[in-house]
């Protein structure tokens, strides 16, 4: 409580013991020891005894005296902070700092010691050492002094961060998992500006400031994350991290990120959920001005645009410009807008890879996705419009053509064997469910069994299928549907993929009332947990299991009510005459 006093002249509660311990007269020590020892302002004499006779003790005054002094004092620290020449402002503060930190542990002066070196730009090394040895010290000074100290130690900036990372990856996948099932609310639907207003993010800009090395190291964290885990979340907050160093205008920080420029461009496609013209010109200058011997930058570009939320826009504009291109009987090869979408969303999925293998190449593109696998897309969106127009058409005039049950073999096999063709795939069965274009989705859906590195089952897929499924709600009712959905689809994964088996029962709880009773039975037995089973799926299927006792009628109402009506006698018929 008292440490650092002695070192200044100043007498603390040990003197005063051992001042009272050598004594003969106890009281007349305690007044010289008040006399010289306390607040030297002669007209107080008069008022402390007055004080006295309202009761106020001596310590409540002197405390109160206390506290208004170090308010003043850390009002004058920040002051001097900003007034003067630089080199004379920080002199002040660096001798401020010398005379008072042997007080730094003394918690009633302890603010302003970290008031102080908060306000330094450059804290001597010794007194930096002295902080982050000792825990309490560590803890109460301010980001300021701690970006100071983590610059020059990675590990414990690592210990700080990891935790904010694990936290940011737990909410992106409770987003995932959610109960919550909408078409018109997703994991895509919050702006980039909302997003970056998180927590994690804005906790990590704070840590980082405008310290460049700082900003380095997070993002050598996430590189390593990603390579590590493969997760994509890590290259979502590497995007999002930037953008709000951006809002900041943290110019220091901005200026030397490479990505900076194509990262703003790409954030405003990604707030509008499409590539235009414009925008697509900028991002495809970024591209193409990357210089020899400066190819390093694709790693991080890859990175940016391997971020979900890049990914979904790029797919989605993809998706319209190939319907565009029916309208004008134009093929895909002929569309240079249409090249640079496919390109980028190249450059993101091989994020990974390049990365891991250290080689910054572009990916090549396959000849065959652009002449063959697209113009196929296409053909389904024709066979779409003819069997649409044709249902149109007047009875006597309709053609006995049925709508194709059959799935081109070269379909299915672009999607097992190609990355983008397999993304851009699922996307368009995403928009003809999101369509409620049933025949299109029955017909394409036996192609996702197999799809390249089960792309079909992960979470991002699975979340936006299920809500778009609810636009098919009243379809649930059909056996024919929910066969060639659960049996065809889901359950062919459920055994070897947790996250399968999360995402059915997340859609049975909030669609079992649409499905049939006997195919809602055998689904729950199918669904049942193994001892395997995670403790989100068991929740879930309890959930599920509650839901379905209170649909089943009550015994009472399942046992037939007897008649009340009482039989009429026999009454004979008169004989006829």
């Amino acid at each position: 409580m008292y440490a650092g006093l002695q070192e200044l002249g100043v007498a603390n509660g040990e003197d005063l013991k051992e001042t009272l311990t050598n004594c003969t007269e106890p009281l007349k020590a305690i007044e010289q020891f008040q006399t010289e020892n306390g607040v030297l302002l002669p007209s107080l004499q008069y008022a402390l005894p007055f004080l006295d006779l309202h009761g106020t003790p001596r310590l409540e005054f002197h405390q109160s005296v206390f506290d208004e002094l170090r308010e003043k004092l850390l009002e004058r620290v920040s002051a001097i902070a900003l007034e003067g020449k630089v080199e004379e402002r920080y002199k002040k503060l660096e001798d401020l700092l010398e005379k008072s930190f042997s007080l730094v542990k003394m918690p009633s002066i302890q603010p302003v010691v970290m008031c102080v070196m908060k306000h330094l730009p450059k804290v001597p090394e010794k007194k930096l050492k002295l902080v982050m040895a000792d825990k309490d010290l560590y803890k109460a000074c301010a980001v300021e002094v701690k970006r100071q100290i983590w610059q020059d130690n990675q590990a414990l900036f690592g210990d700080e961060v990891s935790p904010l990372l694990k936290q940011y990856i737990l909410e992106k996948e409770n987003i995932l998992f959610s109960n919550d099932i909408s078409f018109l609310q997703n994991f895509f639907s919050p702006s980039p500006k909302t997003r970056r207003q998180g927590e994690v993010v804005q906790k990590l800009t704070q840590m980082i400031g405008k310290n460049v090395k700082l900003y380095d190291m997070v993002l050598q964290f996430l590189r390593t994350l990603f390579l590590r885990t493969r997760n994509v979340h890590y290259c979502t907050l590497r995007a999002e991290l930037l953008m709000s160093l951006h809002d900041l205008e943290i110019s220091d920080i901005c200026t030397v990120d490479p990505c900076h420029k194509f990262t703003w461009c790409l954030d405003a496609c990604i707030r509008e959920k499409f590539v235009d013209n414009k925008r697509a010109r900028e991002l495809q200058g970024f591209l193409d001005g990357v210089k020899k011997g400066q190819e390093q930058v694709l790693g991080d570009l890859s990175m940016i645009l391997c971020d979900p939320f890049a990914i979904n826009t790029l797919a989605l504009s993809t998706i319209r410009h190939l319907q565009d291109l029916v309208g004008q009987d134009t093929l895909p090869r002929e569309s240079p807008d249409l090249l640079l979408l496919l390109r980028m969303l190249s450059l993101g999925q091989g994020a990974w890879d390049m990365i891991d293998s250290q080689v910054f190449k572009e990916p090549k593109m396959e000849v065959e996705l652009i002449t063959r696998f697209l113009p196929l897309l296409m053909s389904f969106v024709v066979d779409d419009h003819t069997f649409t127009v044709d249902q149109k058409l007047p009875s006597e005039e309709k053609g006995p053509i049925p709508y194709p049950s059959t799935i081109p073999e070269a379909f299915t096999k672009f999607l097992q064997e190609n990355r983008i063709a397999c993304e851009i795939g699922l996307y368009y069965i995403l928009h003809i469910t999101k369509q409620r274009n049933k025949n299109a989705f029955l017909r394409l859906l036996p192609a996702l069994v197999e799809t390249f590195s089960d792309l079909a089952f992960s979470d991002i897929f699975l979340h936006l299928l299920t809500g778009n499924l609810t636009l098919l709600s009243d379809e649930f009712a059909l056996e024919e549907f929910c066969t060639s959905l659960f049996d065809g689809f889901f359950l062919t994964a459920c055994s070897r993929k947790e996250n399968v088996h999360r995402h059915v029962l997340r859609l049975l709880l909030h669609l079992h009332h649409k499905v049939a009773p006997a195919k809602l039975e055998s689904l729950q037995k199918a669904l049942e947990p193994t001892k395997q089973s995670g403790e989100a799926v068991k929740e879930l299927y309890n959930q599920l299991s509650e839901k379905l006792e209170l649909r089943k009628p009550s015994p009472a109402e399942v046992t037939e009510t007897p008649s009340m009506e009482l039989p009429l006698p026999t009454v004979p018929t008169p004989a006829s005459r």
